[in-house]
């Protein structure tokens, strides 16, 4: 163990976010301002992911195989006040869980993407189109003439479903982590890794599945005899597709295969919520924008006056609400990695001792360009490198 550790600590630069993990604590620092920001954008975000939720399985529920869904975002309460909101841009903005989603689809992994390329998935989605299209001789025309469309239609709404659900679990996490805080019960950063950890061990075994009702009679595309769960087969892989790779956004890279900004290996891929630069928020073609937009209403109250005594004010809100959503992700990656420690942190057994060093090396060396460093350097809302403001 001593030969190893020597070689990490004279070799690997990110050495001592193990040696803090092995002891207990977090790859986010654990001071009140940490805390604070953590706790509180959490408190954001599990108001949004809970909307969020509710509308992904809506829509997977009541919209699948609807060619053009104009109303996919009102949960079926329609109304005209409603509608002028959404033209206006006073809501919930449901596209960037749409994103979210076809990054899942798009990296795949997982129990969930192996299975919807199965024979038995295109079986249930074909029982499915015939039901759905039962008196609709066109669109069967159709299917018959390109057989994958609709069951690859069918795919997409099976991660809507999976997304949903997942995020339904984190929704509820995230919210009892800020009642406990508010009740003083939560008062440092391992804390709140703690708590998140807790939660997805309670849930890791929680079954992911999607039925659609046709008329009277009930069609099961995501079975719960396949066995997929929360954490093996919706948590990892979101991690993997939303934190790690992510998708370029457009406008700041060339999609030009010439140009050669964007690897073709997905493997490479480090565009994730973990690695992006904050700056851009609130600039166009940026998905993560939509999201802090979202979040910015709901902050508490505590949280959104540091924000406003911060460097230049709410002039650039969403920038600040991106750099505390980091922070909290950093906790949450925290959560994930002891979650899935091959042995328990404190074990005493040399040979578990390194095991699990090796393991956390493998996750740092995939943080080795991440914001992991910034944020630990102390960079925060107020320490932005962006003109004061006169």
């Amino acid at each position: 163990m001593i030969g190893i550790k020597k070689k990490l600590t004279n070799d690997y630069p990110l050495f001592e976010y193990i040696e803090r993990l092995e002891a207990g604590g977090a790859l986010l620092p654990n001071t009140p301002e940490n805390l604070l920001e953590a706790v509180g954008i959490l408190k954001s975000y599990g108001v949004v992911l809970d909307a969020y939720s509710k509308n992904l399985i809506y829509i997977a529920e009541n919209q699948f195989l609807v060619f053009f869904p104009f109303f996919k975002y009102f949960n079926g309460e329609f109304s005209v006040n409603k509608l002028l909101k959404h033209w206006w841009h006073d809501r919930i903005n449901f596209e960037y869980a749409e994103y979210c989603m076809k990054a899942m689809l798009w990296h795949g992994g997982g129990g969930l993407d192996e299975y919807l390329d199965t024979v038995e998935f295109k079986e249930n989605v074909q029982a499915v189109i015939a039901a759905k299209f039962k008196n609709n001789p066109f669109i069967l025309g159709i299917n018959q003439l390109f057989p994958d469309f609709l069951i690859e239609q069918m795919r997409v709404f099976s991660y809507y479903s999976a997304l949903g659900q997942f995020w339904r679990v984190m929704a509820d996490i995230f919210l009892s982590l800020s009642d406990l805080y508010d009740e003083g019960k939560i008062q440092s950063i391992p804390e709140v890794v703690d708590h998140i950890k807790a939660g997805l061990v309670a849930d890791a075994n929680k079954p992911i599945t999607y039925s659609v009702k046709i008329r009277d009679k009930v069609y099961d595309l995501l079975p719960a005899s396949i066995g997929l769960t929360f954490l093996a087969d919706t948590a990892i892989p979101y991690v993997e597709a939303v934190f790690f790779r992510g998708t370029p956004f457009l406008g700041t890279v060339s999609y030009n295969a010439q140009a050669y900004q964007i690897s073709p290996d997905q493997a490479r891929f480090q565009y994730g919520a973990l690695y992006a630069d904050p700056l851009p928020i609130g600039g166009a073609g940026i998905p993560p924008t939509l999201l802090m937009q979202d979040m910015r209403h709901y902050l508490p109250e505590y949280l959104h006056e540091v924000y406003r005594r911060s460097r230049r004010g709410e002039d650039d809100l969403r920038v600040q609400i991106c750099i505390s959503f980091q922070k909290s992700m950093f906790c949450v990656t925290t959560a994930a990695i002891l979650g899935l420690m091959p042995y328990p942190v404190d074990t005493k057994n040399p040979d578990e001792q390194q095991a699990n060093r090796l393991y956390l090396q493998q996750w740092l060396d995939r943080l080795k360009t991440s914001r992991l460093s910034e944020l630990n350097e102390g960079s925060s809302f107020c320490l932005v490198a962006l003109p004061q403001k006169v």
